[in-house]
């Protein structure tokens, strides 16, 4: 149950350190991003998001999922499946990054704090690092051609002042974005997670988005794949989508 769980958690950016002599962003990679989340909201101003539809996990067990999301950072994934249901929630309310998982059997347990730096709406970028919190630091790395496709690649990263508290920030919190050229919409994401107790050894992470089409106004991917070390470990199929429903800090409260 721990591999299962390492490969479904959900990691956040660091929002409450302090930015203020972070580096600049480049203005390429601000301007990609956000017409990249305009593609993907119109005009729309997200502010939380709920996708619910069927999920295999492993490429075994099918059930279904419930992913949510607040655009201050919270996040939390709902996994039914034969066996229970699992849960994963991160909270950013506090000064630290932190998150708990949930399995069945009464199965419990915290998330280490070098997989806390990362994206927590892995599933829908516009709510993560394309968003430019203040204290993350967008570069434009280039156009390049993946898997066939031509897009845009961008870096993030989290930037603290000092990078003192968290060794190894700008790496920990480090992701990949890429755009479709044509359209600008995420095609897919990388990062890397890590086995709890060891925060150099790096789990690539790569979660691909395709399908799109409009919900309640706004372009979701029906098709989302999460790899890590380049097996399929979540297939979702997208069934049900809202935004803007105004859900609640309490629905990401660790106890």
């Amino acid at each position: 149950m721990r591999s299962v769980i390492l490969s479904i958690v959900l990691v956040v950016p660091f929002f409450g350190v302090q930015a203020q002599s972070r580096p600049a962003s480049d203005p390429p990679a601000i301007a990609l991003a956000a017409q990249s989340i305009a593609a993907v909201a119109g005009s729309s101003n997200l502010s939380d998001v709920t996708l619910t539809g069927n999920a295999k996990l492993n490429m075994q067990e099918s059930g279904t999922f419930k992913l949510s999301a607040l655009g201050s950072g919270e996040s939390r994934i709902d996994l039914v499946l034969p066996g229970g249901t699992t849960t994963v929630i991160r909270d950013v309310r506090s000064k630290a990054p932190h998150g708990e998982w949930k399995a069945p059997n009464n199965r419990s347990g915290t998330l280490s704090s070098h997989n806390c730096l990362t994206d927590a709406a892995w599933f829908i970028p516009a709510l993560g690092s394309l968003a430019a919190a203040p204290n993350v630091v967008l570069t434009y790395v280039g156009k390049e051609v993946r898997k066939g496709v031509e897009v845009q690649h961008l870096h993030s990263y989290v930037y603290e002042a000092g990078q003192g508290s968290v060794p190894g920030m700008k790496e920990l919190s480090g992701m990949d974005f890429y755009l479709d050229a044509a359209t600008l919409l995420p095609v897919a994401t990388t990062f890397n997670a890590h086995p709890d107790h060891d925060a150099l050894t790096n789990l690539l992470v790569e979660i691909d988005f395709t399908d799109y089409q409009r919900m309640n106004g706004v372009l979701v991917p029906k098709h989302i794949q999460r790899y890590q070390q380049g097996a399929l470990i979540l297939d979702l199929i997208v069934t049900g989508a809202s935004f803007n429903s105004g859900l609640q800090p309490a629905l990401f409260a660790i106890n």
